[in-house]
């Protein structure tokens, strides 16, 4: 594998191992994590028990009576050896995700638009704009953290964070927008909702998108909204 930085290993207590891949967020490093955790899927070592990527960062957790520190660095620096520059995996894959924007279900869209200086539908033209790239799952059950925002909506988090965000509501923080999966607290600034389930414990995976997913937002109306958010629930 050729990273886009120097790759390092370091020991997380005495049952895990973290590589890290460079200090900067990048599409390629994101593509190289994806990249491991798929090797480590299809070829683990005995002990391993689970891997969790982050933004420049991989841990895998092993079983500390079955294998060691330094074995384990020796299997994955010989695994990184052999993945290869032609595996995209996940990257292929763009999930559509029907928003509707505004109202009750993005009660913070004319904060941002306000803070922009656009109007709200430029908010969302830009919002439906582009493709995300979901660098990593985290915060929450299926909680994407989405790369590839258009600069012009970043919005600051809200300074008092609200105690219930309704599942499914899509938010904005910072240069980052995300899409809450369960009913959570939470400082976003809400700006629509999609009636799709992210997380669904009785689905396999339960987890709708994973680490380098690409998806689209796509902007719907209430009537769209609705007969998809019965067909969800299953009524």
């Amino acid at each position: 594998m050729k990273s886009a930085g120097p790759i390092l290993y370091y020991p997380l207590g005495d049952s895990a191992i973290v590589i890290e891949l460079g200090h900067s967020i990048s599409e390629k490093t994101q593509q190289d994590i994806a990249s491991i955790g798929r090797f480590l899927e299809e070829y683990s070592f005995e002990g391993f028990i689970e891997y969790v990527p982050a933004f420049t960062t991989v841990t895998i957790f092993y079983d500390p009576l079955v294998t060691d520190y330094e074995t384990v660095g020796a299997l994955l620096k010989e695994m990184l050896e052999e993945i290869g520059e032609e595996d995209t995996g996940d990257a292929a894959v763009i999930v559509d995700i029907p928003v509707l924007y505004g109202g009750l279900q993005g009660p913070d869209l004319s904060f941002v638009a306000a803070h922009a200086g656009l109007s709200e539908m430029e908010v969302i033209a830009l919002h439906t704009s582009a493709p995300y790239l979901v660098y990593m799952i985290g915060f929450a059950p299926g909680f994407p953290y989405l790369g590839g925002l258009n600069e012009k909506i970043a919005t600051p988090r809200k300074e008092t964070p609200a105690h219930k965000i309704p599942a499914g509501s899509v938010g904005i923080a910072g240069a980052q927008t995300g899409i809450y999966p369960i009913e959570t607290p939470g400082g976003w600034q809400i700006i629509g909702q999609t009636p799709l389930k992210l997380f669904d414990v009785e689905r396999n995976p339960p987890a709708l998108l994973k680490a380098g997913n690409k998806l689209r937002f796509v902007a719907i109306t209430e009537e769209e909204f609705e007969e998809m958010k019965r067909v969800a629930d299953g009524d």
